[in-house]
């Protein structure tokens, strides 16, 4: 019993790790999305600013270029994490089910070792009582 109680506590800790990289994951795509929405704004601040949206032209701001190459970079590197969250989440999935297996397994014999208990309490009762019916009977 200890060594399934130990198992449960292992794969507890699992569950809670992959918890917490999915949870990181989650959080990098956050910040790379609310970096590329803000590299946006600058983006359009800076074009409006100087009044040139063309990229191609010869005076589009230097500024504006990198920062879309951020912003690409960064959006880039959010549909890279997407393959990594999903592979998280599937491993949480995983961790998740070992888990209940085990706490099943182990409340089926907290069950089991219950109903043995009980007819033990059981047999030892209706022996008592046998043996007092027994006695009355003398």
């Amino acid at each position: 019993m200890k060594s399934r109680e130990s198992l449960i506590r292992l794969k507890q800790f699992q569950v809670d790790e992959r918890r917490r990289q999915l949870a990181q994951i989650e959080a990098m795509v956050d910040e790379f999305k609310r970096m590329a929405q803000e590299l946006d704004d600058q983006i359009a601040a800076e074009q409006e600013r100087v009044g040139i949206t063309d990229e191609g032209h010869f005076a589009y701001p230097t500024f504006a270029k990198a920062a879309a190459q951020r912003r690409d970079n960064l959006l880039n590197s959010t549909d890279e994490l997407g393959g990594q969250l999903e592979a998280a989440r599937e491993d949480l999935r995983e961790a998740l089910e070992e888990l209940k297996k085990f706490e099943l397994l182990e409340e089926r014999d907290q069950i089991r070792d219950r109903a043995e208990r009980e007819a033990s309490e059981q047999e030892e009762l209706d022996e008592i009582a046998a043996r007092r019916h027994a006695q009355q009977k003398s």
